[in-house]
């Protein structure tokens, strides 16, 4: 396994759904969803050390010290209705 200076994640919010899930993020096969954002945050370091371990074989990583970075985006709409 190379080294990691930090893990990027993005999220993005589905109304439909109701859930954040993770859009995109630096490693391979993170898949996510929770209905908070704070929720989702601290899934993150279990499911990023099942990764690695799974990606090693192992299971022996040794001492890790690697941010996460949680980059969350969602949109919303604002409609007026203004009498003629």
């Amino acid at each position: 396994m190379h080294p990691m200076t930090m893990i990027v994640v993005k999220a993005a919010y589905d109304d439909e759904a109701g859930v954040w899930f993770i859009e995109s993020s630096d490693m391979a096969g993170l898949n996510l969803e929770a209905r908070s954002i704070e929720e989702l945050r601290d899934m993150l370091p279990g499911a990023i050390l099942d990764l690695l371990e799974a990606e090693d074989g192992d299971g022996g990583q040794g001492d890790l010290d690697v941010p996460i970075e949680l980059i969350a985006h969602a949109s919303t709409r604002l409609r007026s209705h203004v009498p003629a």
